[in-house]
């Protein structure tokens, strides 16, 4: 059938209903509630199961695995609107441990799992694409977002199950990052090893449920702009667009002027939105941008790509990659779980487990596992441990950035190997400022 708007429309509609009956099932069904699985993920696998790529009763388009694609340019074209003044004195005198930890744990996962795909899959699997590492660090560092735009990239260039098999990578991660993180936590308070810890029992119900009662509400700021000109949330969502939509026809220039080489919409979108918001700042306009609304924005595209995601995953690949794809799944977690018991005692003196049960969430999952596993453990944030995080990750954003526009142009020129000695290289001078700087102690 012929794509139209209707078409559009109807892939919309679908979701939306899956969506809500996921947000139901987490508010009804304990089972779920005990692995805090996020709505999103629960309309995905629910469109996997009865869409196209399961059985067919819901009748989504064949574009359904475009729009993750589209949704991460507006995810990334929004970071920039909403990023803090960088406070370079902060970070490096409060937040150094947070820092080098957070980035360590980033930029080695993206070496070593592309080194251990070299090592151990790609010799005996000799059909498989050279870019099949990048899927570990895409899926479980970067979640679904990056995962789209990892698969964008690679199926731009010859491999069309790339974005079904990150797709399934960031959905195992979140997972994994779920039950095995209660896993960690419970075994953790009964060894002593917890500092915060508040008991299961005690957590607010809002977190199990996913429902937040009227005297848990905060206000956003949200009108700052007058409904009569424009409404809000619709100013806000085209200033977005706008962003999204110039880091298309940026890369459309970029495929003009450099045939052999497609660079992502969403790097070129994130660009875009630093342009914006630098003018923005220059005229004086940026306090007429709303960061609550433009994080609402960015949420729900999150939440509509995750569903499209997982629900636009073909099966058959999966099955096809399935040996591989399970020997670097398990590198993965041993590695996740290598820097949680072991590195992360070493980089907090305080508070460590709690630290490090934060990492692991966003290691295998995203920020979201990580915030829901911390409050698990540090109810009343007196680790201080998502403060830190905050600050730290400001100068990580532009690396993480670098690590997903270029990786995968690394192993499709042929320089797979020099990307992972670069982020072999970089591991070492975080280290090695770690060690200088105290924020990493060996004893």
């Amino acid at each position: 059938m012929e794509f139209s708007p209707w078409l559009l429309f109807n892939d919309i509609g679908w979701i939306s209903v899956l969506l809500i009956v996921g947000t139901i099932i987490r508010a009804k069904v304990r089972f779920v509630q005990s692995m805090f699985l996020p709505a999103s993920i629960i309309a995905g696998i629910l469109a996997l199961m009865a869409g196209p790529n399961g059985i067919g009763l819901i009748p989504f388009s064949d574009q359904m695995g475009t729009y993750p694609s589209i949704l991460i340019a507006i995810i990334f074209g929004s970071l920039p609107l909403v990023s803090p003044k960088v406070d370079w004195h902060a970070i490096k005198t409060r937040v150094g441990s947070m820092w080098s930890y957070s980035q360590l744990v980033m930029v080695l996962m993206w070496g070593m799992g592309l080194l251990f795909a070299f090592l151990f899959i790609n010799p005996f699997w000799t059909d498989i694409h050279n870019g099949f590492g990048l899927l570990l660090a895409s899926g479980f560092i970067g979640g679904h977002g990056t995962a789209a735009a990892i698969g964008a990239t690679f199926e731009q260039n010859g491999w069309p199950e790339a974005t079904s098999l990150a797709m399934t990578s960031a959905t195992i991660g979140i997972i994994s990052s779920i039950l095995i993180g209660i896993l960690l936590i419970k075994r953790g308070s009964a060894k002593g090893q917890t500092s915060l810890l508040a008991s299961f029992q005690e957590l607010p119900d809002e977190l199990r449920t996913g429902l937040i009662p009227p005297e848990s509400r905060t206000k956003s700021e949200t009108d700052t702009v007058s409904s009569i000109s424009i409404d809000p949330y619709i100013f806000h969502f085209a200033l977005v667009t706008i962003i999204a939509m110039c880091g298309y026809y940026l890369s459309k220039l970029g495929t003009v002027l450099i045939p052999s080489v497609v660079i992502p919409v969403f790097s070129l979108a994130f660009l875009a939105g630093l342009l914006v918001k630098q003018l923005l700042n220059i005229t004086n306009t940026a306090k007429y941008v709303s960061k609550d609304v433009v994080d609402r924005i960015s949420g729900s595209a999150t939440d509509v790509l995750v569903a499209f995601g997982i629900g636009s995953i073909s099966i058959s690949a999966v099955i096809d990659y399935a040996l591989p794809l399970i020997m670097l799944f398990v590198f993965g977690l041993i590695y996740a779980y290598l820097f949680f018991s072991v590195l992360s005692r070493k980089f907090f003196p305080q508070y460590w487990f709690e630290r490090g049960i934060f990492t692991w969430g966003w290691t295998t999952g995203t920020v979201a596992m990580g915030i829901a596993l911390l409050r698990i453990v540090d109810s009343k944030s007196e680790s201080k441990t998502l403060d830190d995080y905050a600050l730290a990750y400001i100068p990580i954003a532009p690396v993480e950035i670098l690590l997903v526009t270029f990786a995968p142009l690394f192993v499709l020129n042929q320089h797979g190997w020099s990307f992972i000695l670069l982020t072999l290289a970089t591991s070492i001078v975080i280290i090695g400022m770690a060690l200088k700087n105290g924020w990493l102690r060996l004893k």
